[in-house]
């Protein structure tokens, strides 16, 4: 069965975008490839607010960021927390052998930047990491309020993880001080998931030089060697980076500006949808992603069953909530390439299949 998915991710992917990726493979050490690697950095950098190299990496964007942990961290690295996916980056730090300290917030509320100064004034960190729009909840911290508190402690790097924000709003990474920006294929880009792109400082790069332990297929070093050549350190997903070509030149059709207000006026049009159908917000209010809506199930509803009819009647599916929330939430994306007639056609398949939902006991 075929169908269409509006969930964080991964998410729909244009025929154009699988078109691109059917051209005919070249070698990864050819000068075909250089001139392919070469061609996308200018925008790539345009869309990151940079002049720092954008490295890309044959992985999902987690391979990213424990990578960079690796390659930074070598005191201790504080980690806020307000969902699944922050939460796990505590998890990696450990797992890596590094000093970490968890700053945990509620699921669905905002990293607290006072809260963000506080720790970092006690001392001893030399690293922060931030998922700047947790999609587990569906709440965007205040990035610019928080890495103004950062650049107050210089020895920080702070790494900032954009998977499912960039090129839905404008991140202005050289202007925040964002050292190391991450970001991955399969959401707001809508691209197949399994490419990860990384813009890395001058600062991180340095640091990463003196860093021991910092392994190979990572790291900053090799980057940085082989992006001066045109070329990535391993074998890359040439596929995913033609479907990367390609997604630039529709980006650049539609204008970036528009990019960004499509992306909100989308959001704000599901938002208001489903308040009428009696559903709320989930996270703190002022705080809601961008590229989807996550409400809280305030009408008791038989979420899988849900799912289930809009998936066999309506060919496309939503999502009934993430770990410990699942059954309590459902979230509905509006990222990559969804128009207003789009999203206009998934809500009413959402209100159909709602009307023959049952309730669960609350």
């Amino acid at each position: 069965m075929s169908y269409k998915l509006f969930i964080p991710g991964p998410i729909a992917v244009s025929e154009k975008t699988l078109r691109a990726m059917a051209q005919p493979m070249i070698g990864h050490r050819s000068t075909d490839f250089v001139a392919l690697y070469q061609s996308i950095q200018p925008q790539l950098q345009e869309l990151m607010y940079t002049k720092d190299p954008v490295y890309l990496s044959t992985s999902s964007a987690w391979g990213a960021m424990e990578g960079t942990l690796r390659n930074v961290v070598q005191k201790k690295v504080l980690n806020c927390m307000n969902g699944a996916f922050s939460d796990k980056w505590f998890n990696v730090a450990q797992r890596d052998a590094k000093q970490a300290t968890a700053l945990k917030f509620e699921w669905g509320q905002p990293v607290d930047p006072d809260a963000v100064r506080r720790e970092l004034a006690r001392g001893g960190y030399d690293a922060l990491t931030l998922i700047h729009n947790e999609t587990s909840c569906g709440c965007m911290s205040d990035l610019a309020a928080i890495m103004k508190v950062v650049r107050e402690f210089p020895d920080v790097i702070s790494i900032v993880d954009t998977v499912s924000s960039f090129s839905a709003l404008p991140i202005k990474k050289d202007e925040l001080g964002i050292d190391v920006l991450i970001t991955g294929s399969q959401k707001a880009l809508a691209l197949p998931p399994g490419l990860s792109l990384l813009s890395v400082s001058k600062r991180a790069l340095d640091r990463a030089a003196k860093t021991e332990g910092r392994g190979y297929y990572f790291d900053f070093v090799e980057f940085q060697k082989n992006h001066e050549a045109g070329m990535t350190p391993s074998t890359p997903v040439i596929p995913l980076i033609y479907a990367l070509k390609s997604k630039l030149e529709d980006i650049k059709a539609e204008g970036i500006e528009n990019r960004y207000a499509r992306h909100a006026r989308l959001n704000q049009t599901v938002r208001e949808h489903v308040f009428a159908k009696g559903f709320k917000f989930f996270p703190k209010e002022g705080y809601g992603s961008v590229t989807l809506n996550c409400f809280a199930n305030t009408q008791n509803i038989d979420l899988p069953a849900l799912n289930k009819t809009l998936k066999t009647k309506h060919q496309l599916v939503i999502d009934g909530g993430y770990g410990k929330l699942k059954g309590k939430t459902f979230r509905i994306s509006n990222m990559g390439d969804e128009t207003d007639a789009t999203i206009a056609a998934m809500l009413k398949s959402f209100d159909s299949a709602l009307a023959e939902t049952p309730k669960v006991a609350g």
